[in-house]
């Protein structure tokens, strides 16, 4: 189950609203080892594309140095679909590099509501997990 705050999931459906009709896509990371989403990290999709995304892969490294400097890891990748369900395609499980992470997707498709789904993703696997939104980042602990 991926429990995350209210605040951090806000930021997340802002961002993928913000880009739409292009899908949205960034990080959520967290103390190495805590398996806790803490500190949100909006990436630029280098594909600037309606239907897929890819992380810039000198942002990505910028990224991942910088969560390893502060001894974190990436908690949570998330992306939007802007026209679909909030469910990986095969692209994006081909692309899923982060076993131990959350792959959150948002559907922007309804103007006013967001499809918000979890899934873990691993060997090609694909397993949806419930989400748990919690009000404020204490009830985490």
């Amino acid at each position: 189950m991926l429990t995350i705050s209210r605040a951090l999931l806000d930021q997340v459906i802002a961002h993928a609203r913000a880009d739409h009709p292009d899908e949205a896509c960034g990080v959520i990371a967290g103390s190495a080892g805590s398996g806790k989403p803490e500190r949100f990290i909006a990436m630029t999709n280098a594909d600037r594309s309606p239907t897929f995304y890819r992380f810039d892969s000198m942002e990505q490294l910028r990224v991942w140095r910088e969560m390893d400097d502060r001894d974190e890891e990436p908690v949570v990748i998330y992306h939007s679909h802007t026209a679909t369900q909030a469910y990986p395609s095969r692209t994006d499980v081909s692309y899923a590099s982060e076993p131990g992470a959350h792959y959150l997707l948002v559907s922007t498709r309804e103007p006013d509501r967001a499809e918000v789904r979890s899934f873990l993703i691993a060997d090609g696997v694909v397993t949806e997990e419930d989400v748990q939104v919690v009000d404020m980042v204490a009830s985490l602990e």
